[in-house]
């Protein structure tokens, strides 16, 4: 079956000018008037009557072009005044990444509300068991990521069996992140019969193999080239040297106007955000490395205005959809021309106009050029020469500023901030003197009163109130300056106590840190031992130092001795035995020559209680034989 049915609709030829004439339910025309939204875009227009007769759709175009309300509005519709069981939703819609499914639940929550129907988004990096709690309640339609969605089926607490409509969102992305799998796997479990609605930026084969296999006789309607080359945006080239790269980046970034940074890895988004942030520019990253919260906080700041540039990496940014995005940066070329379409996406949305700049360095140009024809797009290209990274077709471009107007800025800003506050902290002041006038006076007026129900006269009384309460602030104020005295020259004692110390260390590394000092042996690193004295070196084996002594200390200790006794002499004069013994019998030779043989051996395995000495040698007796190997072991004796 053809994708291209003859139904296809020629969007130039449709001309209406309200949703009313749609035929969608009034509640919903009311809100979209309340919300500021009364003509549809084309692809909304042609592709809202036919999805609501109940007709499968393939919708084509780019990203921005309008395709949520276009599939979002017919689904509300069609699902309303109908009943919905407990883990059994009727309708459902598949999105590749989390921020697309909360971008799509976010945009078709209050139409769904003016109906009474309830929504649920069902994603990666949320708590699944609100998810399965919210499931067991009963939920309308599910807004989920494929992979999720298979992970609660699995468990159980949730079932497509009463699905009437499901619809594809971005289909192109989910074949890209290698979610075609996990898609078809859902969508076996629905029921046929049901309505299909598949969107696409662009139509690749495993896409096709999606519309042959689960649409039946698809209207087919498309919005711009495949490509996405539209008029209202233009594409840039930088070719920039290495060391001009971040230069570039920062001055672009520190434009008036909200920004996307593109780059290729996690890391990377983390490293330009801070150097941005460094620069004085509000940045941001957003990348898949993060969590659900993190990533909502970011993109929260983002479309709030607390953050003008956003650095992100191709995953988390697919399906962002914010307004006023005029510039998008690729500081890393795209993988490939689907990735660069992507990226190209997030700007010039809904008709306004936007700008793409990539950056090239010199080795890159010929593979960002076919990525650009691939894309379908006409790049124009500019030389950044000589560090000048204030060229004035990058001013014309991006509208990109010096780094130091923006650190001007930033510090005007700062001051502004600082002089508020500081007005603020003088009317606080000035409250509280005031205040304290007051309390002053109501002091004075009942100290008056006591004294004349005293009888003491009352001016007499006020005025020695109010010697006790000078002399009192003279007091505190003098026991203030000395103890600010008393801090002071603490803070100097410590500052000296800290300069002494760091001298020692230098003089003590300067004496052990020297390599050619004979007396300063230094471990590894330069250093001495931990106590500050320096390690001793152990002299030749000709004995000229002690082996662990000061130099003059111990010197006959060396590892030779020149005053040991000869080979065979005992330690004291007139005895031989050499090292061993020598209480042998008169008369008895040492056999095979050893100097330390005991005359009583015990025969082979009889303990020493019974013969006393020992020897590794088996034999008994004394003699010319004693001492021989005479006897042979147990289990040679056979023999």
């Amino acid at each position: 079956m053809s994708v291209a049915a003859p139904e296809a609709v020629l969007l130039d030829d449709e001309k209406t000018t309200t949703f009313a004439d749609l035929g969608l339910p009034g509640q919903v025309v009311r809100k979209l008037a309340e919300n500021g939204v009364t003509t549809p875009f084309p692809i909304q227009a042609a592709t809202i009557p036919d999805a609501l007769a109940g007709k499968d759709i393939l919708g084509r175009g780019r990203t921005g072009s309008g395709k949520t309300l276009s599939f979002g509005l017919p689904l509300l519709a069609r699902l309303t005044g109908g009943r919905t069981e407990r883990k059994r939703p009727r309708g459902l819609i598949l999105t590749p990444t989390r921020e697309l499914a909360m971008q799509v639940s976010d945009a078709l929550q209050p139409y769904g509300d003016t109906l009474g129907l309830r929504f649920k988004v069902v994603c990666g990096g949320t708590s699944m068991g609100n998810q399965i709690a919210a499931l067991e309640r009963g939920v309308d339609i599910l807004v989920a990521t494929p992979g999720r969605l298979r992970d609660i089926i699995n468990r159980g607490a949730c079932s497509l069996d009463d699905v009437e409509v499901a619809v594809l969102d971005e289909a192109d992305q989910m074949s890209d992140l290698g979610f075609l799998p996990e898609v078809t796997e859902l969508l076996d479990l629905i029921p046929e019969g049901g309505q299909r609605m598949l969107f696409s930026a662009t139509m690749e084969k495993e896409i096709g193999t999606l519309v042959e296999r689960y649409l039946v006789d698809p209207v087919s309607h498309e919005v711009d080239a495949a490509q996405g080359a539209v008029t209202t945006m233009t594409h840039h080239v930088l070719v920039v040297k290495p060391r001009d790269k971040a230069p570039v980046t920062a001055a672009i970034a520190a434009r008036k106007g909200r920004t996307i940074i593109f780059v290729r890895t996690q890391l990377g988004a983390d490293r330009v955000a801070e150097q941005l942030r460094e620069a004085g520019v509000r940045a941001d990253a957003l990348h898949g490395g993060m969590t659900q919260g993190a990533r909502t906080r970011t993109l929260a700041d983002f479309k709030d205005g607390k953050a003008d540039t956003l650095v992100a990496t191709d995953v988390a940014a697919r399906g962002i959809h914010v307004d006023g995005i005029d510039l998008v940066l690729n500081v890393d070329p795209a993988g490939d021309h689907k990735d660069y379409l992507h990226r190209s996406g997030r700007t010039a949305r809904a008709g306004e106009s936007g700008t793409v700049v990539s950056l090239a360095l010199p080795h890159q140009r010929r593979q960002i050029f076919r990525l650009m024809e691939d894309a379908g797009v006409d790049a124009s290209r500019h030389i950044i020469g000589r560090g000048d990274v204030f060229d004035d077709d990058v001013a014309r471009i991006t509208g990109a500023r010096s780094l130091t107007e923006v650190q001007a800025e930033a510090a005007a800003n700062t001051a502004k901030q600082a002089e508020r506050e500081a007005k603020q902290l003088a009317r606080q002041l000035e409250q509280a003197q005031r205040h304290a006038a007051e309390l002053r006076e109501e002091a004075d007026r009942l100290t008056a009163r006591a004294a004349r129900e005293r009888g003491d006269d009352p001016e007499e009384a006020v005025a020695r109130a109010a010697e006790a309460l000078a002399a009192e602030a003279e007091a505190e104020a003098r026991a203030e300056a000395e103890a600010e005295r008393r801090r002071e020259e603490r803070r100097r004692q410590e500052e000296q106590q800290r300069r002494e110390r760091k001298r020692e260390e230098r003089a003590g590394q300067d004496g052990r840190g020297d390599r050619g000092d004979r007396n300063g042996a230094y471990d590894r690193r330069g250093h001495g031992r931990r106590d500050g004295r320096p390690f001793e070196r152990r002299d030749d084996a000709r004995g000229e130092r002690g082996e662990r002594g000061d130099r003059g200390e111990r010197a006959d200790r060396g590892f030779r001795r020149d005053d040991r006794r000869p080979y065979g002499q005992s330690r004291r004069d007139g005895e031989r035995g050499g090292f061993r013994r020598d209480d042998r019998r008169d008369g008895e030779r040492r056999p095979y020559g050893r100097g330390d043989r005991r005359d009583e051996r015990r025969p082979y395995g009889r303990s020493r209680d019974d013969h006393r000495g020992g020897s590794f040698h088996r034999g008994s007796g004394s003699g010319a034989g004693a001492g021989r190997r005479t006897d042979k072991p147990r289990w040679k004796r056979n023999g």
